[in-house]
């Protein structure tokens, strides 16, 4: 049986939950939702796990904080025996418009400390990630603030539509593979 290991990044703790940073979070706490799962806390994260046309996903919360969290990506991918290729790690990103969904092979950190933290921990920047665009919509020097900042009432009236497509992208992953998602979900 196939198995996939999907990171949503965030910062663990009431006065982030709802802030732009931990959409990763918030995204796989939809795709738990969806599948009737719940998190249970577990070594270096909050873990849940289901089943879905024959393959298994198993969804994690790193609880790390986000500019540590290659230490829990790596050991639950040793301790499910995960590849690269089956791993999918969610997060923000303020280089793009909000709510454009944007799925790659592989790419820079982009400036996110997450994703910069993931990739010395694994030696490489080829593996499959899955951006949620929060826009980079703030004055200079205030990037800190803005991405921990909670969303605005626009925001979040439109996160009501985005969550369930971003839900479909992470089961698209694990059963219509990396190409396939890329195709039908990019910048819609």
């Amino acid at each position: 049986m196939k198995k996939f290991l999907i990171v949503g990044l965030g910062n663990i703790g009431e006065k982030y939950t709802n802030t732009r940073h931990n959409i990763g979070f918030k995204i796989v706490d939809e795709v738990a939702e969806e599948h009737n799962v719940v998190f249970e806390t577990d070594t270096l994260g909050d873990v849940a796990t289901f089943r879905f046309k024959g393959r298994t996903f198993i969804l994690l919360k790193p609880s790390t904080f986000m500019n540590l969290s290659g230490k829990a990506v790596k050991f639950w991918m040793q301790k499910e025996k995960i590849t690269v290729d089956n791993l999918l790690v969610v997060t923000d990103d303020l280089n793009i418009d909000f709510g454009t969904l944007r799925i790659k092979a592989k790419g820079s950190d982009g400036g996110h400390n997450g994703l910069k933290d993931i990739q010395e921990k694994l030696g490489t920047n080829v593996y499959p990630r899955f951006r949620f665009g929060i826009s980079g919509n703030f004055s200079k020097g205030r990037q800190v603030d803005y991405v921990l900042g909670e969303w605005n009432k626009e925001e979040t009236s439109q996160l009501i539509e985005r969550l369930p497509t971003s839900a479909k992208i992470i089961t698209s992953f694990g059963t219509d593979g990396l190409a396939n998602t890329m195709n039908n979900f990019n910048g819609k």
